[in-house]
């Protein structure tokens, strides 16, 4: 799992998405929202023998900066 802070590309305010993501619609600044990551993929290709065997997940937490990998 990773965890990053909020982006530019979240709503300041609850809204609607530009790719209609209803969790990405929510309001970046106050909620935290589950998001896709392309982690466990990157992993596979650096270490080939992990390939296909890692599932990966994000969230954006109503922070300014930051971020941190579980």
């Amino acid at each position: 799992s990773t965890i990053h802070a909020y982006t530019g590309d979240q709503m300041i305010l609850d809204g609607p998405h530009r790719k209609g993501d209803l969790r990405r619609a929510r309001a970046g600044a106050a909620n935290i929202v589950p998001n896709s990551t392309g982690a466990a993929k990157a992993i596979g290709l650096v270490i080939p023998e992990l390939n296909g065997k890692l599932i990966g997940s994000a969230q954006r937490v109503p922070v300014p900066t930051g971020s941190t990998t579980i």
